[in-house]
């Protein structure tokens, strides 16, 4: 599930039951099935624009309430069940574990690069700063004319106002979390 659909699941059902409604009145409501408002809330459903604009409407919250990541005090990401925000079949992937937010100023994701794969990054901005935190194998990271070769449980610091690439030049798939921060934002 990728976050925006799990953001939806999860916000509708919160706001849902903060307001004491079932699904058969929420679909009243909002004009919206109850089996496709109850999809939506498991995750299974990908509703269009048109179905969250209805369902807004009919619940009176602004669009943005539906799909801005939901506030908690704790959240388990299960990265097994994410679908890539960005592949490229047998060369990489990208899997966002916690995005921006409006109230934060980082953004948490993963890259799975296969051996012999590259992952081009472009420039994310002024004061931006990347932590490469290798879990897998080893990757090179080429940003600035600087190129740094990271090994499992190492971890490298870099500016990303420019822009970046990640090498597996090894044999085996490598892995990495990156933490991403927007410090113009975090002042």
């Amino acid at each position: 599930m990728d976050y925006l659909t799990y953001n939806v699941s999860v916000n509708l059902k919160k706001i849902r039951h903060a307001k004491g409604m079932s699904l058969e009145q929420t679909a009243e409501q909002t004009g919206v099935s109850k089996s496709m408002l109850a999809q939506i809330e498991r995750g299974t459903a990908n509703p269009s624009i048109g179905v969250l604009g209805k369902i807004a409407s009919g619940l009176r919250i602004q669009f943005q309430e539906l799909i801005q990541h939901p506030k908690s005090e704790y959240e388990l990401v299960d990265m097994k069940k994410l679908s890539p925000t960005k592949e490229l079949e047998g060369v990489y992937r990208v899997l966002t574990c916690f995005p921006f937010e409006d109230s934060q100023y980082y953004e948490i994701y993963r890259i799975d690069v296969e051996p012999g794969g590259q992952y081009f990054s472009g420039a994310h901005g002024e004061k931006t700063r990347e932590y490469v935190i290798v879990t897998e194998g080893e990757l090179t990271v080429e940003c600035h004319g600087n190129v740094q070769t990271v090994c499992r449980d190492q971890i490298y610091k870099f500016e990303t106002y420019q822009d970046h690439v990640y090498r597996n030049t090894g044999t085996k798939p490598a892995s990495c979390i990156c933490v991403f921060i927007d410090y113009a934002r975090a002042h």
